[in-house]
């Protein structure tokens, strides 16, 4: 197997499993209305963090890094929405 097809393999299995590691906790957050155990500035950070992580996979051209983060950042958006409304 060529170095680069293992290289992007590493890559598309990072990106799904840091993007699937919030949809449990967006469920909850829907489902249960309650937000008291999250950090806002948490959340903060880590919503800059996927934009400037889905900037870089657009300019350097990288699906995997464009996909997770296009997938990841309206599931914590919808955390961070549900923080704000609900405290």
């Amino acid at each position: 197997m060529p170095t680069f097809v293992l290289i992007e393999m590493i890559g598309v299995a990072a990106a799904i499993l840091t993007t699937l590691c919030w949809v449990p906790q967006a469920i909850k957050v829907l489902r249960d209305r309650d937000t008291s155990s999250l950090s806002l500035a948490t959340f903060l950070v880590l919503i800059a963090g996927i934009i400037l992580w889905l900037t870089y996979g657009i300019l350097i051209g990288s699906w995997p890094i464009i996909l997770s983060n296009v997938i990841s950042l309206p599931l914590n958006l919808a955390i961070l929405g549900m923080k704000l409304k609900y405290g």
